[in-house]
């Protein structure tokens, strides 16, 4: 949804967007990028396919924008779930 309005509101020609995503756990030693580094993580692989008649550096700069969106924020981000009897 968010690269959709971005690329309305630039105009564009993106005509579609596939996502596919899958998750594993890995060892954290095993991650050079990570912060934690021992125990496992939860790692999340996007891949994003654009369809439209878009120049490289407007396909750039929208999968730049996938990287800022609400939900990849969200996922990227430390996250503390609490389970409450109600």
């Amino acid at each position: 949804m968010t690269l959709r309005m971005y690329a309305d509101r630039k105009g564009y020609f993106l005509e579609g967007v596939e996502v596919r995503l899958s998750h594993s756990r890995i060892r954290a030693k095993d991650c050079e990028d990570c912060e934690t580094k021992e125990g496992m993580l939860d790692e999340i692989i996007s891949e994003i396919h654009l369809v439209g008649d878009m120049d490289e550096a407007q396909r750039k700069r929208i999968m730049n924008i996938a990287t800022r969106c609400p939900v990849h924020r969200t996922l990227s981000s430390e996250i503390k779930i609490r389970t409450m009897e109600v």
